[in-house]
């Protein structure tokens, strides 16, 4: 059977009880193939394709997304396009089902969105992705590096095999450096690079430590880089997300995490895509100009600092 996660006919502007929001934990427990398609999963995120309501935030930027088919990245791309940008999103192959549904989203709003799919543990395909949007969408004005692959793995550095610990650093590290190094040329100054961190950055799990390590990495990248292109009027950013319901997690957990997932947080549930969606457009917005090198942290209550 598939369920609904608790999707709430208000717009993200209405007062109510975050801990009441959305269903608690608002997790399936149903696994799915890796990397997950949200068809398959029996509780379907909430991505705010009903609720989500742009107010022209961000009208006229040339934005790109990483991950862009499903769970942050499609939230994230609904939201941006609802507040006037266009979208080019990278997917893999076996994600072009939910790429597409996410490109009609953006499409339904008005606006240009444009397919890529894209493995992007090659900095010729990174290269490639900018080119591809600057082709498409004239320059890059927010690059939002979403992209990522975890495994979760009980017994910890005992079961992580060293392929599993490469793959995940080419997917959730080097795209980030290879991405931001050829979208600089491109971007003017007023433009952002917002990085998808995790809390799992400050509180690590012994069943994703290659992941976390991956987070603690961006975290500190995304600081320098800050630095680095803050004369140049480039800012870098990071949203660090507690547990999120998307498609990943059940590709990467057994059955017996799944149930109690988000359940371990103050607020007791996971969160939804949608929920993080307007982090992402205060940080490529105009609005959060005096802010660079920072983390914010959207976790459920679980501190980063």
């Amino acid at each position: 059977m598939v369920r609904e996660a608790g999707v709430v006919t208000q717009d993200q502007f209405t007062q109510q009880d975050p801990t009441q929001q959305h269903a608690a934990p608002g997790s399936g427990d149903r696994t799915v193939e890796h990397p997950g398609r949200t068809s398959d999963m029996d509780v379907r995120p909430d991505h705010g394709e009903r609720s989500y309501r742009g107010r022209g935030r961000l009208e006229g930027k040339r934005t790109v997304i990483t991950g862009g088919d499903s769970g942050i990245g499609r939230a994230v791309a609904i939201a941006f396009a609802r507040e006037g940008a266009d979208v080019l999103i990278t997917h893999l192959p076996a994600e072009r089902e939910d790429a597409e549904e996410t490109a009609r989203w953006v499409r339904d709003a008005g606006r240009t969105a444009v397919q890529v799919e894209a493995d992007l543990r090659e900095e010729r395909v990174c290269r490639e992705v900018v080119d591809r949007a600057v082709a498409a969408l004239g320059s890059i004005d927010v690059l939002v590096s979403n992209a990522a692959y975890q495994m979760s793995q009980d017994g910890g550095i005992d079961d992580i095999t060293s392929e599993q610990f490469d793959r995940v650093m080419k997917t959730n590290v080097y795209p980030l450096f290879w991405l931001s190094k050829a979208a600089v040329p491109h971007m003017a100054p007023g433009s952002s690079i917002i990085a998808t961190s995790s809390v799992q950055a400050f509180q690590p799990s012994t069943h994703l430590l290659d992941y976390a390590t991956s987070k603690a990495a961006i975290v500190n990248f995304v600081k320098g880089l800050g630095q680095n292109l803050a004369d140049r009027g480039i800012r870098a950013n990071s949203v660090a997300p507690g547990p999120v319901w998307t498609p990943l997690i059940p590709a990467t957990m057994d059955e017996k995490k799944l149930d109690s997932f988000g359940a371990q947080v103050p607020m007791g549930r996971a969160a939804q895509p949608v929920e993080l969606a307007p982090f992402f457009v205060f940080l490529a917005s105009q609005e959060s100009a005096y802010m660079t090198s920072e983390v914010l942290g959207v976790t459920g209550g679980s501190p980063i600092t």
